[in-house]
């Protein structure tokens, strides 16, 4: 089987030049082309920008829900007070409760993807600071995980709400889809993603912002090189 998968590999990876831009509606029929796993791989996009990553005013971060979702079950942890819990759970949170603080503490996660929060229990969660921020976890207004309305927040993360955000490189990576889903629906999230990013520009960057974007598969046969004139 490994064999046949380097072949094949090898096979659509000498077609993909590295020297050629591509049109988006190409860039999608050659990621499934050359994607060989038996599993729904996912789609995800590298967009390189001309920004001064060492700056805090030129990161760019955010969040943004895709048109057709990504194709995977977020889970969600919905740090709420008790008057709010039932709400939480009705909502698709898959863990709810300020008893989950201590167990953070203790250094669980599990497989959390996404943790929520109420403006009213923010005081409680700084002691979390250190454990949930390096893991990306800690509820941020900015990233729409601290909110009023935690049952319209729960709702679109559980749907495929996603975050960005700018590496020490200046790169910004994400899932964009999945291998399964539809041309259209992967045209019709890839262009949503980048109307957000151009829409996040930084004032203080200046120059080309948009310097290159590739889109590529898990442990597909590499990546393709887009026209960034898609997004124009």
């Amino acid at each position: 089987m490994s064999k046949k998968l380097t072949k094949n590999k090898k096979k659509y990876r000498d077609k993909i030049s590295h020297n050629k831009k591509y049109s988006l509606e190409k860039a999608i029929e050659i990621i499934k082309k050359t994607n060989f796993v038996k599993f729904n791989a996912s789609v995800d996009i590298a967009i390189c920008l001309g920004i001064d990553p060492r700056l805090p005013d030129q990161m760019v971060r955010g969040s943004i829900k895709l048109p057709n979702g990504i194709g995977k079950n977020t889970i969600v942890l919905a740090l709420v007070d008790q008057e709010r819990e039932l709400e939480a759970k009705e909502s698709g949170a898959d863990y709810v409760g300020l008893d989950y603080i201590e167990k953070i503490k203790s250094g669980w996660t599990d497989n959390i993807d996404v943790i929520v929060a109420t403006p009213s229990v923010m005081n409680k969660l700084s002691i979390l600071g250190k454990i949930l921020g390096p893991k990306g976890l800690m509820p941020n207004p900015k990233m729409d995980t601290v909110s009023t309305d935690i049952k319209k927040s729960i709702e679109e993360f559980k749907y495929g709400k996603v975050f960005f955000k700018s590496d020490r490189y200046g790169i910004i990576h994400s899932s964009v889809g999945r291998i399964s889903f539809s041309n259209q629906h992967l045209l019709e999230n890839i262009k949503e993603f980048m109307r957000k990013i151009i829409q996040s520009k930084p004032s203080s960057s200046k120059g080309s912002y948009i310097k290159n974007v590739c889109l590529s598969s898990t442990m597909g046969s590499g990546s393709v090189s887009l026209d960034i004139k898609n997004f124009d």
